[in-house]
């Protein structure tokens, strides 16, 4: 009593100090935050601030509109575009450009253009008639025309970037001078002897490079080894699969039910004696309901080509009421019983299609008229008739059905009034070899009947091939038990002791989210990326498909390549380089003869190349090769040459040059439209290239 009494008396002060603690607590939180009513910014582009709030107002629009789509992937997509936007928009103000009411009606008929209430008479888009639309809108339904109000500012942005797109396309272009390059590095050509020797003769274990050499190489051109920041993890992958016990049992379950059972009613509290699947009267209740099965009872009919096909056989052939199984598929063990069958329940038919003008043919360019249709279809069946064979030839010359002509006009497994009616009833009415024209809605068809199939109704019991709760939990436990016995021993030496496969990923950025082999993994990307985590830190993560034991095995700061890449990409460059040293000091001689002989080397003939496709065959594309053997004299002798493959001395034998053309615009259009076509990608990635961009994301994803 006297320690309770000690504490009352002491409450106060207690409360006081939680208090103060928690008071503590929201107050830093609020500093970290940014300070009281500072909303913190998930990044900046140039010092154009792009605030929390509003970003993920918008990565939640994008997961709204975009079923399917992660918190992750909809926050970079949402990144990708509030970059760009600040971005061109700072090109926009510089270039003081501005847009008028029909540019931003152009972005809506680029939306709206294929709605019939927008079209005119000519089936083109309509301003009149969609500022009508907005107009009445207002007054009919304000909370959809303010919907579309609001997204006037992103389509004002569309149609600026779409007209200053257009004005640097205006201002790109190619002279007939570089047109004729152009022709020239296409068509010129030159033949020479070569000598070459390839830097794999020389093994990798001669030439040894150093990580300094490695990153003395990349600093060289910074620019094209710089990296952002990055991390590189190994895990070990404990999936929660069906173990053999877990099989057996659930096949002990589908065997159950294939014999006579007797279960307790709790409702009737006597016993039901249940049949088993191949004498049961109700199919759809034993199916659905007393097997569970978690493929449902349908009374459709199907053909052979529908039924599962390492069992089709098996099935078909059943008498009705007889069962086939268990058997697996695709993660299911199943048992199948055949419950009917009937003849001519899917049809194979060809068709060759007619269209005339006015039908709802796919090909609006058609000028015949409906007799004119009908005459053709009538002359067309004429000549099926008198040469069957020659049908899937009239069907590539005359069927306007583009999708069915790839396969001679064949539709095959075609099932009760999948087609329109007048095609339907005639496949479906007539025998096997039957020919004919039949009239739609989309023109004459000339119809063969190819084949009709009997059909069976079947009933499936299916369950999956799940793991137990014992076999998840033995798994929870490996995992667990691994994780703590990391703290003592390397990760690598547990695996390889019980078997498990240590996968690496190298160079996982702050914002990925997929880790492969397990897929979408963000919690794993946010450890790596902590600040409390270390170099050698070992964490399990839960799937819902098992659990992940990860191990953090490098920080990569942004900067150069980071090591392990670079050993990937950069180390064969520096290892070729030091080859090629060590292979000139065998290439010794004026002629291409005496390199031969110093080196074993036979002199081979490359002939005919040209510098826009410098394919040296058998060795691959050599660029600097070529180039020299264009810039030498026939009959002269290169010095030894550093090429992709190897080392080289080439001997010039000729240079064709191609014949001048009257002129070359039609090469001066190519090359021009090419270069158009990517002139806002590219500026678009030297913008970025150039931005100082601060980049958040992490924290809010």
């Amino acid at each position: 009593m006297a320690v309770l009494s000690k504490i009352r008396q002491r409450s106060i002060l207690l409360i006081g100090v939680i208090g103060f603690c928690l008071l503590a607590f929201i107050i830093g939180d609020i500093i970290n935050s940014g300070g009281f009513g500072v909303t913190k910014n998930v990044g900046s582009v140039n010092g154009t601030d792009i605030p929390a709030q509003e970003f993920m107002q918008s990565v939640n629009n994008m997961q709204t509109r975009q079923q399917g789509i992660s918190a992750t992937q909809a926050a970079n997509n949402v990144w990708d575009y509030e970059v760009q936007k600040v971005l061109f928009e700072e090109r926009f103000d510089k270039a003081g450009l501005r847009v008028g009411r029909d540019h931003v009606l152009d972005i809506y008929a680029q939306v709206y253009g294929q709605y019939p209430q927008f079209m005119n008479a000519l089936g083109k888009f309509d301003k009149a008639k969609f500022n009508e639309f907005l107009v009445n809108l207002k007054t009919t339904n304000p909370q959809q025309y303010q919907a579309i109000e609001k997204e006037r500012p992103s389509v004002e942005t569309s149609a600026k970037r779409q007209l200053y797109a257009t004005m640097l396309k205006a201002g790109f272009f190619t002279t007939n001078v570089e047109g004729q390059a152009n022709y020239q590095l296409e068509n010129d050509k030159a033949s020479f002897d070569y000598v070459f020797v390839p830097y794999n003769s020389i093994n990798d274990d001669q030439v040894k490079v150093s990580d300094e050499e490695l990153t003395a190489f990349m600093k060289k051109n910074e620019k094209k080894y710089k990296a952002e920041a990055s991390r590189d993890i190994e895990f070990v992958y404990i999936e929660n699969k069906p173990s053999a016990t877990d099989e057996s049992e659930m096949k002990k379950s589908i065997d159950g039910l294939l014999v006579p059972s007797v279960k307790y009613n709790d409702e009737t509290k006597a016993t039901d004696t249940i049949p088993s699947f191949a004498n049961a009267t109700n199919n759809e209740e034993f199916v659905n309901v007393i097997a569970g099965s978690e493929m449902k009872y349908d009374t459709t009919f199907v053909s052979k080509k529908q039924l599962p096909l390492d069992h089709a056989e098996q099935i078909f052939n059943l008498a009705p009421g007889q069962v086939y199984g268990p058997y697996t598929q695709n993660g299911y063990y199943m048992a199948t019983k055949m419950v009917a069958r009937k003849p001519g329940t899917s049809v194979k038919a060809s068709h060759i299609l007619i269209g005339y003008k006015g039908s709802q043919t796919p090909d609006p360019t058609i000028t015949m008229t409906k007799e004119e249709a009908k005459a053709k279809a009538d002359e067309l069946l004429a000549q099926v008739n008198a040469n069957p064979a020659s049908f899937s030839q009239l069907v590539a010359q005359n069927s306007v059905d583009k999708g069915s002509v790839a396969n001679g006009g064949v539709y095959d497994n075609i099932t009760p009034n999948q087609m329109v009616k007048p095609f339907n009833d005639f496949i479906f009415n007539k025998p096997v070899g039957t020919t004919g024209v039949v009239e739609t809605d989309f023109g004459f068809h000339v119809i063969k009947v190819l084949d009709k199939y009997d059909g069976v109704r079947i009933a499936t019991i299916a369950q999956k091939i799940q793991p137990s709760e014992a076999t998840t939990d033995a798994n929870f436990t490996k995992a667990t038990k691994l994780e703590m016995d990391s703290r003592e021993k390397p990760l690598a030496d547990l695996a390889k002791e019980l078997g498990y496969t240590l996968t690496p990923v190298n160079g996982l950025g702050a914002n990925d989210e997929n880790i492969q082999g397990v897929g979408p993994q963000r919690a794993i990307v946010r450890w790596a990326y902590n600040k409390d985590t270390n170099i050698g830190d070992v964490k399990k993560f839960d799937t819902p498909q098992g659990h992940v034991v990860a191990r953090l095995k490098n920080i990569n700061e942004k900067g150069l390549l980071p090591l392990e890449q670079a050993k990937v990409s950069v180390l064969p460059l520096v290892r070729n380089e030091k080859k090629a040293a060590l292979i000139k000091a065998k290439m010794v001689g004026a002629t291409l003869e005496a390199v031969s002989q110093k080196t074993g080397s036979a002199i081979a003939l490359a002939q005919s190349l040209s510098m826009a496709n410098p394919m040296i065959s058998g060795i691959g594309p050599e660029i600097k090769v070529v180039g020299k053997a264009f810039g030498l004299a026939a009959g002269k002798t290169s010095g030894l040459i550093d090429g992709e493959a190897g080392v080289f001395i080439i001997r010039t034998k000729a240079v064709e040059k191609a014949a001048a053309l009257p002129n070359y615009s039609s090469i001066t259009a190519r090359v021009n439209a090419q270069g158009r076509g990517g002139v806002e990608t590219r500026l678009a990635t030297a913008l970025k290239d150039d931005a100082k961009i601060e980049d958040n994301r992490f924290e809010f994803n």
